[in-house]
């Protein structure tokens, strides 16, 4: 198989990983409470980057961290998989998936904000177009035929899908800021080892009783198609193809496939606002990516 046809198709199994699990997201909290579903599914991801690293033979990178490396790796395990996750798995306990998938979508504009502030990349002009047309899109989705006003959807939620984009955004600016001297798979490695840790000990505070197998797989599911392997898939297809931006481009059939199969298997009426939203969502970030051009 050549080069450019195996990147597509791993693309295409993290695209369609990555569509199915808004679904599983509600699926699994039928089972399970959005703590323990981070559990079972931290847990599993652990396991999948841990077979990622023998495959790979980098165990002998564990040894090579410095203190200041573990304290990074440490920090960036208690933002992802354990703040992160919580906010989303939350907010997702709490609104409709076609409210809070498309919100938590909108976290690349948050990034473009965190960057202009921290990393001191000032934002184009232009760009400002594209984050108002993607805002626009999340109002839309949040007010939805008046759905907020009537009490359909808690207020809490729609801040908390809010919150997962910022949180995922500045997971992102971290995570890329020590991509030079921490290898990626090590990264999600370690980060899925201190977040289970920190999971586990936080289980003394919190009640946790995974007892159900419905409960256990749906868990486990989550945290292979939502955490573990797609995001290798996706990083293969991006590292063995020859045109990334295509690679890249699919990743935006995942929120309309997302959408589908909300309807299909969860029966969920999909607003006419939510298809309208998310169109401006994914207009305002391909704007910014590939129409505007950033200052080097």
């Amino acid at each position: 198989m050549k080069a450019n046809s195996k990147a597509l198709m791993l693309a295409g199994i993290a695209v369609l990983s990555w569509s199915t699990v808004a679904t599983a997201f509600k699926i699994a909290l039928k089972n399970l409470s959005y703590y323990e579903m981070l559990v079972v599914a931290s847990a599993t991801s652990l396991l999948i980057f841990g077979v990622l690293m023998t495959v790979q033979r980098k165990w002998p990178l564990v040894k090579r961290l410095t203190v200041r490396q573990w304290g990074i790796l440490a920090g960036l395990g208690l933002l992802n998989p354990v703040a992160y996750y919580l906010v989303l798995f939350r907010a997702y306990d709490l609104l409709p998936a076609q409210v809070a998938q498309p919100i938590n979508y909108a976290w690349p504009i948050v990034l473009l904000v965190w960057l202009a502030l921290f990393a001191h990349q000032p934002i184009p002009r232009l760009k400002y177009i594209g984050m108002v047309i993607s805002l626009g899109g999340v109002t839309l989705i949040s007010l939805g035929s008046g759905s907020i006003a009537q009490g359909g959807i808690p207020i809490g939620g729609l801040l908390l899908a809010a919150l997962s984009a910022v949180l995922w955004a500045s997971y992102w600016m971290l995570n890329n800021r020590y991509k030079e001297e921490l290898d990626s798979s090590l990264t999600c490695f370690m980060s899925f080892f201190f977040g289970t840790l920190y999971l586990l000990a936080g289980s003394c505070f919190v009640e946790v009783h995974i007892n159900t197998l419905p409960g256990l797989l749906s868990g486990m599911y989550v945290g292979g198609f939502e955490m573990g392997i797609p995001f290798i898939c996706f990083g293969l297809a991006m590292r063995i193809g020859s045109n990334p931006a295509l690679v890249n481009q699919l990743c935006y059939l995942s929120p309309f496939l997302s959408l589908f199969l909300i309807a299909l298997v969860l029966g969920e009426q999909i607003a006419t606002t939510t298809y309208i939203g998310l169109v401006l969502i994914v207009l305002g970030i391909v704007y910014n990516q590939y129409f505007v051009k950033s200052k080097p």
